[in-house]
């Protein structure tokens, strides 16, 4: 499984490839305007940061627009500024369907985001999708079960061979990230505290506590 960091934060995306070896990275509009720099600056930023690597970063094109041409033309010039890099984040609506098919066809790597159902990420997949965020965190909030919706994304893939891989977002815990992780989902992509929270354990601190203890009573000649 690889991890992935969302955030728009170049000290925690310095940090996380520095110290966890993190596999790319996610951001959204929020993410984004928390960090007070512009849109633009942030994407080549954030590029930067990951050039001469194989690892991408996500960028989603501006949430007003509902018409998949504008879309297009938008990730289209988006994925200019960092080829190797920058994957395009499309919303799981029929425009976004049709412009992620767009985008591959003219050789752009797309996410396709916000996607709350199977089906929609069965859609996702057919249009040529390069990965396909199912979103757990608001479904979870709203008492909806998730790991089975994981689930079913990943045997829709497995079962026809699709070439896309899945990114389980809206990642809360360290346990949904085992959870993701049992069912089969290739990429994790969560906040900088949800990793270090789970990196972290108190059993590993008493234990070194204890350790400690006896290490400084111990003759080492």
């Amino acid at each position: 499984m690889q991890f992935f960091l969302d955030s728009a934060s170049v000290d925690e995306i310095t940090h996380a490839l520095d110290m966890w070896a993190i596999d790319g990275v996610t951001t959204d509009p929020r993410l984004i305007q928390a960090g007070g720099k512009p849109f633009l600056a942030v994407v080549e930023e954030i590029g930067a940061l990951l050039a001469g690597t194989q690892k991408t970063v996500s960028v989603a094109v501006n949430p007003h627009f509902d018409r998949w041409e504008e879309m297009a033309q938008e990730g289209h010039k988006l994925f200019a500024l960092c080829p190797d890099n920058l994957v395009i984040k499309v919303p799981a609506t029929e425009a976004g369907f049709k412009a992620c098919a767009v985008l591959t066809e003219r050789g752009v790597r797309v996410n396709v985001a916000a996607c709350f159902s199977a089906m929609q990420a069965l859609q996702a997949m057919r249009m040529g999708a390069y990965y396909v965020s199912p979103c757990i965190g608001e479904k979870e909030a709203n008492a909806e079960e998730t790991a089975h919706f994981v689930k079913e994304v990943v045997a829709i893939r497995d079962n026809y061979d699709f070439d896309t891989e899945i990114i389980v977002t809206a990642v809360r815990s360290a346990r949904q990230i085992v959870e993701a992780a049992l069912v089969g989902a290739d990429i994790v992509t969560a906040g900088f505290g949800v990793y270090q929270d789970g990196f972290d354990h108190p059993y590993t601190h008493a234990g070194l506590d204890k350790f400690q203890q006896f290490w400084d009573q111990t003759q080492h000649e």
